[in-house]
């Protein structure tokens, strides 16, 4: 139903819905998230009406754009919705301390791994304590724990300052992080700006598959054609 997501009643919203969609010819998406291919943005329109939706451009830049059927009204209030459901979180909820383990060998792709995790515990608020573990002959070298917490520190960059340096206890080496705040909401900042022009790609993608698999029978008779025998014309 257009009521629900009238363009008439969204405050500085620049998404064009309904008739806003001023394309001639759209990529329909319907609201299972089923391709339904190109058609008038009129036809997709009426589309939408019949089943009680709206019609939104979600890829304006696409060629031709790229459209979904949805509650466009349901969908800007669970937004809304989440966006303040974060920030009280981000406001009334204390930092936990979460803790990262490796060892003084650990290699590069586990320790990427173990970054990612680190990274979105402080992109959370969270304080992060890092911590190397030896074992056996590995005492004798305790230079490659600090080595290795030196370089989760210069990966991590400007998102962590440290608040407590690398201290031995027994076997295990450790430090803890925090978040530097005005580094992580810039982080977020560009996260967000860059999740449009991903859903952009990906609402794209599944598009181009159907070409493909169109010209494979293309292809396929080709090839028969050119292997197909010759016959020999009739004798003198």
């Amino acid at each position: 139903m257009r009521g629900r997501g009238d363009p008439r009643v969204q405050d500085k919203d620049t998404t064009r819905i309904n008739e806003r969609v001023r394309a001639r010819e759209v990529r329909l998406i319907d609201e299972n998230g089923e391709q339904l291919g190109e058609m008038t943005s009129e036809a997709a329109r009426v589309l939408a009406e019949e089943r009680g939706y709206d019609l939104v451009e979600v890829a304006p830049n696409s060629r031709p754009p790229v459209c979904r059927i949805m509650d466009y009204g349901k969908y800007k209030y669970e937004l809304k919705k989440k966006a303040a459901a974060s920030k009280a979180a981000g406001k009334g909820r204390a930092a936990v301390m979460k803790e990262v383990k490796m060892r003084p060998n650990t290699d590069e792709h586990d320790l990427q791994f173990k970054l990612k995790n680190a990274r979105k515990f402080l992109m959370d608020g969270d304080k992060v304590k890092v911590t190397v573990m030896f074992r056996g002959r590995e005492m004798a070298h305790r230079r490659n724990g600090y080595d290795k917490l030196q370089e989760v520190e210069d990966l991590l960059g400007e998102l962590i300052s440290v608040e407590n340096p690398p201290q031995m206890n027994g076997r295990f080496l450790s430090m803890v992080l925090v978040p530097n705040r005005p580094a992580v909401e810039a982080a977020k900042k560009r996260e967000a700006a860059l999740a449009p022009k991903e859903a952009e790609t990906e609402a794209e993608a599944p598009a181009k598959a159907p070409a493909k698999k169109a010209a494979a029978p293309v292809e396929a008779a080709a090839k028969e054609e050119a292997e197909a025998p010759v016959e020999a014309p009739a004798g003198d």
